[in-house]
């Protein structure tokens, strides 16, 4: 399978290529350990609790968000215990994951301003996207569309002129993100995510789709799996979905790629227009601290 040498490029992306001197941040342990309860279905509520009421800030930001007025409670929780009773699990671990991965990658820059609350509804909606289709992980969907872009906080963090880089790629054009990104670094965000993602042992489906999700080729080819094109085209899908719930102008790809992506999963654009309002309370929602 095809899955299998992108696997190959990023070990020798990160041995031998211009990624090697490129610092990857450490999985928090947290993290790691929230990622194993959850690997193979949602994990007990003690577990959870566990993971939850180790980090104070992390408990205060679950206990914060069950009193928030999504859930309007009358009288407010003030145990970890019960705002998972109030959240469900499934809604606990996004939140968790998302602090978490923003406390590892945390950077300070307007040019990623807005990147957590953007990225936190991209898995929204491609988890959205994945209930949609029969054999789709929604947890997959979820954990793909949370770290996606992931690459751009670490290069941000590592590479000098990144910013600049991102500034000039959402001007240009004439070429895509990418192609300006390996025109200034020799490498791009979609290669550091996936690093990323494989050094923090993510599903490896996740780190392929992340290393592939700007290059539709992979929608037919058949020796990808399945399960990797179709993250590649909700990627696409939400990433539209999102930026106009943002008011912000399409995806660069999407006028190229865009009608490809909904052919692959059998989307029609009306459903497409539908989810723009079906997930317009849950995007609206979102804020990262």
């Amino acid at each position: 399978m095809r899955d299998a040498a992108i696997e190959a490029e990023l070990d020798h992306a990160r041995t031998r290529g211009p990624v090697r001197d490129i610092v990857i941040p450490p999985c928090p342990q947290l993290l790691r350990q929230l990622l194993d309860a959850t690997a193979h279905g949602d994990p007990e509520p003690g577990v959870l609790e566990a993971i939850a009421s180790a980090d104070v800030a992390m408990a205060a930001a679950l206990i914060r968000q069950a009193n928030s007025p999504v859930y309007g409670l009358q009288t407010p929780v003030a145990t970890v215990g019960q705002a998972l009773t109030v959240m469900g699990v499934r809604p606990a671990v996004q939140l968790l994951m998302g602090f978490l991965t923003r406390s590892a990658l945390h950077v300070h820059s307007p040019v990623l301003a807005h990147f957590w609350e953007t990225s936190t509804r991209r898995a929204i909606a491609c988890e959205h996207i994945g209930r949609q289709l029969y054999d789709m992980d929604v947890g997959l969907a979820y954990t793909f569309g949370l770290f996606c872009h992931v690459g751009m906080p670490v290069l941000l963090r590592a590479v000098r002129g990144y910013a600049s880089t991102i500034a000039e790629a959402l001007a240009r054009k004439d070429r895509t993100f990418t192609q300006t990104e390996n025109a200034n670094h020799r490498t791009d965000h979609a290669v550091v995510g996936a690093i990323v993602a494989r050094a923090w042992r993510l599903p490896s489906a996740v780190a392929v789709a992340i290393r592939l999700h700007h290059d539709f080729t992979c929608l037919d080819d058949a020796r990808y799996s399945d399960t990797v094109r179709h993250l590649v085209a909700m990627a696409l899908i939400a990433d539209r979905l999102v930026l106009l719930h943002e008011g912000v102008a399409e995806p660069q790809d999407w006028a190229a790629h865009g009608a490809a992506c909904l052919t692959h999963l059998h989307i029609g654009a009306a459903e497409v227009d539908y989810w723009l309002d079906e997930l317009h309370p849950a995007l609206d929602a979102v804020r990262v601290d």
